[in-house]
């Protein structure tokens, strides 16, 4: 049977390079975007270009089963595109034999493309890489099986394994990666590929096949949630000043204090247990107003809720950045994975504040936390918890004294209640 033309989807990637890898596809009808296969397996130890030419012929292998007769292959690996397209070399004799199975499953069809498309485009193959890579790595099962599209949508790593469902960065998955990382024949022992619906049933007692955690849905739940009230810090000069202002430890101008104590009226109202913060001082005396507002609740500092290292940048506008380091500025922009000189990549804040969330989901489970921080791990939490991609880094503000709340629960739930409520910051009105 001939199906015509169809649009796949792929991604791999290894935790380390090497480390455990896997990789998924997805074959999707072009006019729809109905899903009409999905593969995903997980690889044992090997490289992230391995992964990555492993999920392009798992996509083309479902392509062929199905009839498909042109294709259209969408990889957020600039590499294998490349390659792929007869653009670049294949340089590695590692990569050489996939290369060749690709082209010899490329005889298959009339017509095969290939396109490069960013990360956040590339989700449902990135889901389903990332849960063959949890499987590799002996944290959730096996990845041989199906997912249908509703249930390989987001629910990929965790800040806990058991809790927060987020998107990973790419400086986990590590797709992309330069040419030449590519190892031995690409062929890893027990591997394997299948087909499906992968229904489990409805509702929220039905698993995923490849993460083993429940499905989303919008089913209530009876068990309590882990309630995140996020608060930006108060302004300080630098905040008003529009610079870069990351570990430098700048007190809370006049205006500062003012909104730190509006802050403190709004969230006690939602009668927190405890306040955390950053370690610098701006939000220490933020999070000070805040549990005072709220009858004296006890404050700790987490380390790792400190604001990204802006390196060399510290205390500089954009427009001093963009004059002095135009090319190091495009390059921080273009990926979540590059550090200004001397600094700390979104990459790298990621993780840190992950490890942070999981230790205070897991410590104060049921509770509501006041988390006092700066733009930079607030954006990357509210990013994990909507699954958005790394564009909603850029498209987000946040005030100073700026209220978001998220709420999660034991079973992988999340609700986001508010973004950046200023409400409280607003004069009365007469």
């Amino acid at each position: 049977m001939t199906i015509g033309k169809v649009i796949i989807e792929a991604d791999g990637g290894a935790r380390g390079n090497p480390g455990p890898a896997g990789y998924g596809a997805v074959v999707r009808d072009p006019a729809s975007g109905e899903v009409l296969a999905e593969r995903a397996a997980a690889l044992g130890v090997t490289t992230n270009n391995v992964a990555e030419y492993r999920g392009l012929i798992a996509g083309l292998q479902a392509a062929a089963e199905l009839g498909a007769s042109q294709v259209e292959a969408r990889m957020d690996s600039k590499l294998v595109v490349e390659q792929m397209s007869g653009r670049w070399q294949i340089k590695h004799p590692g990569l050489r034999p996939l290369a060749a199975e690709v082209a010899t499953l490329v005889r298959k069809f009339d017509q095969v493309t290939y396109t490069w498309i960013p990360r956040e485009r590339n989700r449902a193959a990135d889901a389903l890489a990332n849960a063959a890579m949890d499987a590799a790595a002996g944290k959730g099962g096996s990845a041989a099986g199906s997912l249908d599209g509703e249930t390989a949508f987001g629910i990929v790593t965790a800040w806990d394994a058991d809790a927060f469902p987020i998107v990973a960065d790419a400086g986990e998955t590590a797709s992309g990666a330069a040419a030449g990382s590519g190892e031995g024949s690409g062929r890893a022992a027990g591997s394997s590929t299948s087909t499906g619906s992968g229904k489990g049933g409805s509702g929220r007692g039905a698993e995923t096949a490849a993460t083993g955690r429940p499905r989303e849905d919008w089913a209530p739940r009876t068990s309590p949630a882990t309630r995140l009230v996020l608060v930006r810090h108060g302004e300080t000069e630098l905040t008003a000043q529009k610079r870069y202002s990351g570990r430098g430890d700048v007190p809370l101008s006049a205006i500062g204090e003012e909104q730190a104590a509006a802050a403190g009226r709004r969230v006690a109202g939602l009668r927190p247990d405890r306040v955390v913060s950053s370690p610098l001082s701006r939000c220490k005396a933020t999070a000070a107003a805040i549990a005072a507002a709220a009858g004296g609740i006890p404050v700790s500092v987490e380390n790792d809720l400190i604001e990204c290292d802006f390196g060399v940048w510290e205390g500089l506008t954009f427009g001093d950045v963009r004059e002095q380091y135009p090319a190091e500025l495009d390059a921080w922009l273009a990926s979540t994975s590059v550090a200004p000189p001397e600094g700390e990549s979104f990459q790298q804040v990621a993780k840190r504040v992950r490890g942070a969330m999981g230790k205070l989901q897991k410590a104060y489970e049921g509770q509501t936390v006041v988390i006092v921080s700066h733009v930079s791990p607030i954006k990357l939490i509210l990013r994990d918890a909507l699954a958005a991609g790394d564009a909603f880094l850029y498209r987000l503000l946040l005030d100073p004294a700026g209220v978001s709340i998220v709420d999660v629960w034991p079973d992988g739930g999340v609700s986001v209640r508010s973004v950046n409520d200023t409400a409280h910051l607003l004069p009365p009105t007469p």
